[in-house]
Formats: C-alpha cells, sequence, structure tokens
C-alpha cells in the first residue's frame, strides 16, 4: 500500500513527504534526478528497495521542488543549494526529525554533503551512493564529463520522445533491454517532472560544485559506488570519501546508476550495517512451484495507437481478464508490471490451461499475450519471489509469439499424463543461464 502522503511548508512551496517504518534511526533519502512519492510504491523495484530501508529506520522520503508530487516551480528560476536545504529541514522538522541520517543517491548526495557541513547538530550520518562533488571534468576530475557533452546530452534530452526511459543505456544498463522495465522507468519519469523542469534540473546539476566543503564534513559518513557505474564513475566517490576527514569507501559490483537496480541488496545491507552495526539479510523460504510469466505483445504500438486514456482502459480490462483466469485456475498473482503478469501454482498443468484461458481471452479485448512457464525451486521473499527458476520463466516468456505458450523441459516432464501435447522446439541458451535448456510448445488437442 502506498504510504500517505503530507505537506511541508517550505517558504511558498510545498514538499510532498511520507515517513515509513518505525526504526530507532530517522533515515531522510534525498533521491537523484527526479522523484514521485507514490509511483515509487507502485514500482517493484524502488518498492522492494524502500521497503527494506524501512525495515531498520523511520524512513522520510520526499519529492525536491518542481518534482513528483512537490509544488512545480517557474523552470526559469532555478532553486538555489540553499533553498533545497530549506527544503530538508522544512521536511525533517514537518515529519518531527529533530536528527537524522542524510542518504543522498547521485545529485541528491551534493545537497547531503552541503547539508552536514552546515548542520552537523541535526546529521546523525551521512551516506552517498553514487554521488559527486562536481559533474564538470577539471584538473582533478578527469574523468568527469566536459561542458560539451553536457550540453549534447541536453540537446538529446529536448528531443527524447516520452515515451521512452532517457539514456537507460547509462542509468541501468542491466535492464536497459526488458521493454517492461523500459515502459515503467519511462511512465515514472513523465509523471516525476515535466521535459522543461527535467531539462532545467540537469543544468542545474552541471552547475553544483561542493568541492571546497568536504574537508568540513565532521559526521561519520560512508560513501558507496558501483564499480562499473557508466553515469557517474567511481572515481568521484573515493574523490568523496579521500576529502571527507574518517569517511568510508566501499566499491561494490555492478554496473547500475540507480540504486535500486541490480543488487540493492547489497547497498541496503551497508546502510543498515553503518547505522546500526547489524545486517540482516531477508528472510527466504524455497519451494518447488510453476512460474508463469504472460505480457502483451507489441504493447508500446498498440499505446501508441490508442493514446494514453484509452489504452489505460484497455489495460485495465486486460489485468480483470488475467486475474479472473487466475482466481479459476487457483494460481497465485505475485506481480504486475506495465503489462505483464508473474504468476505461481502448484501444479504445471493448471499453468499452462490457465496461460491458454488468458490467450484466449484477452484476444476478445484485440490484445495478443505471449506466455513462458518454468518449473523449479523459488525463493519466497516476502510477498516476492526469486530464484533462477523465476529468471528462466522470464526467458522462456520472450522467446514466444502472441498466442504461444512456451515451456522448459521440466514442465513437459511433470505434466505427463495431463492430456496436454507439447512441440519439440529444440535446445536454446538463455540469457544468463549457464546451461541450454530444451524448450517446448504446449499445443492444444
Amino acid at each position: 500500500m502506498t504510504p500517505h502522503t503530507r505537506y511541508a511548508k517550505s517558504g511558498d512551496v510545498n514538499i510532498a513527504y511520507q515517513v515509513v517504518g518505525q526504526g530507532p534511526i530517522d533515515l531522510v533519502v534525498n533521491w537523484g534526478w527526479l522523484s514521485h512519492v507514490e509511483m515509487s510504491w507502485e514500482d517493484p523495484d524502488i518498492a522492494e528497495f524502500l521497503s527494506r530501508l524501512a525495515s531498520f529506520s523511520r524512513l522520510i522520503v520526499f519529492d525536491k521542488r518542481g518534482t513528483g508530487m512537490s509544488d512545480r516551480v517557474p523552470e526559469s528560476e532555478l532553486p538555489t543549494l540553499e533553498q533545497r536545504m530549506d527544503d530538508v529541514r522544512a521536511v525533517m522538522e514537518a515529519a518531527g526529525s529533530k536528527r537524522a541520517a542524510l542518504f543522498g543517491i547521485s545529485e541528491g548526495g551534493t545537497l547531503c554533503e552541503l547539508f552536514a557541513a552546515t548542520y552537523p547538530e541535526r546529521t546523525a550520518a551521512l551516506i552517498l551512493f553514487g554521488s559527486w562533488a562536481t559533474w564538470v571534468r577539471d584538473d582533478d576530475h578527469p574523468w568527469a564529463p566536459t561542458l560539451e557533452q553536457h550540453e549534447r546530452a541536453m540537446q538529446m534530452l529536448q528531443v527524447q520522445d516520452p515515451s521512452e526511459p532517457f539514456n537507460l543505456e547509462r542509468f541501468a544498463p542491466s535492464r536497459a533491454g526488458d521493454q517492461q522495465f523500459r515502459q515503467r522507468y519511462a511512465r515514472y519519469g513523465r509523471l516525476a517532472s515535466s521535459p522543461g523542469a527535467a531539462l532545467a534540473l540537469y543544468r542545474m546539476n552541471i552547475r553544483m560544485d561542493v568541492r571546497n566543503i568536504l574537508p568540513t564534513i565532521h559526521v561519520p559518513t560512508l560513501v558507496l559506488h558501483r564499480a562499473g557505474d557508466r553515469m557517474i564513475y567511481p572515481q568521484a566517490g573515493r574523490y568523496i570519501a579521500d576529502h571527507i576527514p574518517g569517511a568510508k569507501f566501499i566499491e561494490l559490483p555492478g554496473e547500475d546508476h540507480l540504486a535500486w537496480v541490480g543488487d540493492r541488496e547489497a547497498i541496503v545491507g551497508e546502510v543498515e550495517e553503518f547505522l546500526t552495526g547489524v545486517r540482516h539479510e531477508p528472510e527466504t523460504d524455497r519451494v518447488l512451484a510453476t512460474v508463469l510469466f504472460t505480457d502483451i505483445v507489441d504493447s508500446t504500438v498498440k499505446a501508441a495507437a490508442l493514446g494514453d486514456g484509452p489504452w489505460k482502459d484497455l489495460l485495465a480490462r486486460h489485468d480483470g481478464a488475467v486475474r479472473r483466469r487466475i482466481e479459476r485456475f487457483r494460481g497465485r498473482e505475485i506481480k504486475t508490471a506495465g503489462d505483464s503478469f508473474l504468476i505461481t501454482f502448484d501444479g504445471p498443468a493448471r499453468a499452462v490451461r490457465c496461460a491458454w484461458a488468458i490467450i484466449d481471452e484477452v484476444r476478445e479485448l484485440g490484445l495478443q499475450v505471449r506466455a513462458g512457464i518454468h518449473t523449479g525451486e523459488i525463493e519466497l521473499i516476502s510477498q516476492d519471489i526469486g530464484g533462477i527458476a523465476v529468471h528462466i520463466a522470464a526467458r522462456v516468456s520472450s522467446m514466444a509469439v502472441g498466442g504461444e505458450v512456451l515451456v522448459s523441459s521440466t514442465v513437459r516432464d511433470l505434466a505427463a499424463g495431463s492430456g496436454i501435447l507439447f512441440e519439440d522446439r529444440g535446445s536454446h541458451t538463455l540469457k544468463g543461464i549457464p546451461e541450454p535448456w530444451r524448450i517446448y510448445a504446449a499445443a492444444r488437442v
């Protein structure tokens, strides 16, 4: 459920914020470029990231002025760092937080660095991820982009198709080929900011430079950076740690700049241990289950042809049809993202028949759905699932065409005697899976 959104008054500007969790430590998250406090909980990756932080803290999240649910400001009037510090103080006061740990992500780290130096009495600790002190190339920052490179990026942003995410190959390269993720992230960006405001914030980011204040920070500081970050190189994180007295630097594996993409548990675990002295791994149970993935074929084309309103209505009818079939065949809906569903069953035959029923019902809506099924051991993590079996089912699904149900050899073997026929589609190497798998199409009699 989405936490209750409140507003803090910072001058004449209303700043949207939320408070989640009841931990002993107040933790204020300052997002990077853009954010939307309510949409964050509709994205399964961001929601899991925030939920883990809230498991050991009293988590405070907010939208910067001009973004998300906070008041829009004139694009010609960029907020100063002082104004943005006022916004943080206003949120803390409204949330009843006298002293908090600050978690700055990407460009949000720059503001947190300045806040920690200016208000050490209100800063219990400083945590930075993927951050920088300056984002423009200089003698001591030879790895940073030049102003000319930034200008080219801003020109790209101005002509960016709003239905596509901006520069995802650098923000989240591990998910850049995931069409569902691309759609979800693009929508998040559209709701988080207008194109003009996004450009104005980008231009403000390249003007920020806090190199001179780093030596004046005297609060416990943890600097985290992924080794393969393509947006902000890890040298930027090392520079910060080298110039903040007593700061601890940890380089994590991975290449994604977005904190909630990739191995987010590694980030949260370091934050938890730094603030509490202990690290609790998420509790997992392992069970055998049949995993079904479904998604709409050519959904982007369909959405563009219909327009936002009609597409939203059609998607709602699709979701209703899928859920009716899940209930009929005693499946369990794990999550939905955009036009896809992740479902589990306690038997492969029911999963195949449910997939057929879904395909038939949504065809009447003018939609084509494809499905992929695999049976294997999964990890139960709170309300989510994980494990290699989930990845195999996703890869099998991506190979199917509209109206087709593809299954792994395990499903074919376990469904023997069910009356379902299977057509051999050969052996395939699935991305990220070490051994090749034999794939079959579930054929109707």
